[in-house]
């Protein structure tokens, strides 16, 4: 697998007269991405950290081709975002909790409907729905609503749905959201595991203590622009990450 290289992204959005003024903004244009630049490899987990605002979903959006960048371009290998954003697409799983899964369907019927999509072949298919049900312990409900589901139940059912077709690139954008603590530790197992089996991770949050359990590498955002990057252990130098991030942020805004 190759490396991840994201290279001068940007991206900016109109927004409405009352949003501008909201936030005091001379122009109706914000620019939400403002040249991000970063790299993230096979076998680790990359976290993209920043407050609310900070511009991770964004970034996030643009590489899972969502939605283009207005500038740069990211490489999954030497296959590029803007490009080719269609084979970018069979190499990588995008989540978010954003994601609507149709709550009159059940894990079972989403699985084999999103499975034809990916063109698996029913023994393949089969085989992955029992290691991903397992994994997750979705066996129980497989057969249940959706919207009978509990939000924890949801986003573990997303996952599998997500990765079913066995990504080499996994992007989440705050995956364990609005998680009680039970699903949350499911997923940061899981991101785990995916590291392990040698899949490059990238997740985008704003909890400093998910970033201190899972990461090997890290980018603090602040305003759409990376401030920091490095590992994980250089980042903290001995403290906390949240001392880290603060110190960032704060000399950032003194410049």
């Amino acid at each position: 697998m190759d490396i991840l290289k994201v290279e001068g992204l940007v991206k900016t959005f109109r927004i409405s007269e009352k949003q501008r003024k909201a936030l005091g903004l001379e122009q109706r244009i914000k620019t939400a991405v403002d040249g991000i630049s970063f790299k993230a490899r096979p076998g680790e987990v990359f976290g993209l950290l920043g407050p609310n605002g900070a511009g991770k979903t964004t970034t996030m959006r643009m590489l899972a081709t969502l939605i283009k960048p207005d500038k740069g371009d990211a490489h999954y290998g030497d296959i590029s975002v803007v490009g080719s954003p269609e084979d970018v697409r069979s190499k990588l799983a995008f989540l978010t909790t954003d994601l609507q899964l149709d709550k009159r369907s059940t894990a079972n019927i989403m699985f084999d409907f999103f499975a034809d999509l990916h063109r698996l072949d029913k023994q393949e298919a089969a085989k992955r729905k029992t290691e991903l049900f397992d994994s997750f312990n979705i066996g129980g409900y497989a057969d249940q609503k959706i919207a009978k589901l509990s939000q924890g139940q949801r986003q573990k059912v997303s996952i599998a749905i997500s990765v079913l077709h066995d990504p080499e690139y996994i992007i989440f954008d705050e995956p364990t959201n609005g998680l009680d603590i039970i699903a949350a530790r499911d997923v940061r197992d899981f991101i785990l595991r995916m590291k392990e089996a040698g899949k490059c991770v990238i997740i985008s949050t704003h909890l400093f203590d998910l970033v201190e359990k899972i990461c090997d590498r890290a980018a603090m955002i602040i305003d759409g622009k990376i401030a920091a990057d490095d590992t994980l252990e250089a980042l903290m130098n001995g403290g906390s990450l949240e001392d880290a991030f603060y110190n960032v942020y704060t000399k950032y805004h003194q410049v």
